[in-house]
């Protein structure tokens, strides 16, 4: 080997040792600095504690670096319609967290413009029949120990009913003038538009309430025969003794 024939039974200065060293340590920096390195972080926003990676370097731990808003999501809903916002992040949350869901009329990511609607533990916010005063923007925050982790928008929009009724209506005429055989009626489904049912909570409910009332009924009957069937031994037995003739036989003189 180069190096070894170089030094072996040389008489080197101290400084030779040093700077080949130096140099070699340089280069596995180098080299080290450039292999791939595993990161808990995921894109695009919020602070992940868990995400930080140990730089060898400046032996610190270095933080995902992300912002802590989120970029704006559009959601666009028919009036009357049900629809819901989750405040979900890809990673993982301490366990002493709080939600607070704040709402602005107008778009925008601006914190001065909004308004603190609800604090505690929900990540679901949830509009069972949206009218047109519910469109604007809405902000969850995730706090730990006072702190905030990040920030998720949604931007909500409510298309009117007659709206929705006239753009369907200028489908069908913008169809209607295709040429011969092209005329094709399909309902457009937008990707955020909600089907009209209730949700999964009230259907339990109403089942539930419907099977406990169809007991109280079967219990009630069950009673109510009973009670008849006990009154008809008493009956009887009156009837039975109103049947006797006392007659008095008085004796002959």
């Amino acid at each position: 080997m180069p190096i070894v024939e170089e030094f072996h039974q040389n008489m080197n200065n101290d400084t030779v040792y040093e700077v080949r060293l130096q140099a070699a340590a340089d280069t596995f920096i180098t080299m080290a600095s450039g292999l791939p390195r595993a990161s808990g972080c995921f894109p695009p926003c919020g602070f992940q504690a868990h995400g930080t990676v140990y730089n060898c370097m400046t032996c610190q731990y270095d933080s995902c670096e992300f912002p802590l808003d989120c970029p704006l999501q559009e959601i666009t809903v028919e009036e009357n319609n049900r629809t819901q916002m989750w405040c979900h992040v890809p990673f993982i949350l301490p366990s002493d967290i709080q939600i607070v869901w704040r709402y602005a009329e107008i778009k925008t990511l601006l914190m001065d413009q909004f308004e603190e609607v609800t604090v505690g533990m929900d990540k679901l916010f949830s509009i069972p029949s949206a009218r047109l005063e519910h469109s604007g923007t809405y902000q969850c925050e995730i706090f730990s120990q006072e702190r905030s982790l990040v920030r998720i928008y949604y931007h909500l929009t409510v298309v009117p009913n007659e709206v929705v009724g006239h753009a369907e209506l200028q489908d069908v005429f913008d169809k209607a003038l295709l040429p011969a055989g092209q005329f094709l009626l399909s309902a457009s489904i937008s990707p955020f538009s909600l089907l009209r049912l209730p949700s999964p909570d009230l259907l339990t409910i109403c089942l539930t309430s419907l099977l406990l009332l169809l007991f109280l009924t079967l219990g009630v009957l069950y009673w109510w025969s009973s009670k008849k069937m006990d009154c008809e031994p008493d009956q009887k037995h009156e009837l039975h003794w109103n049947t006797y003739v006392f007659q008095i036989i008085e004796p002959d003189q």
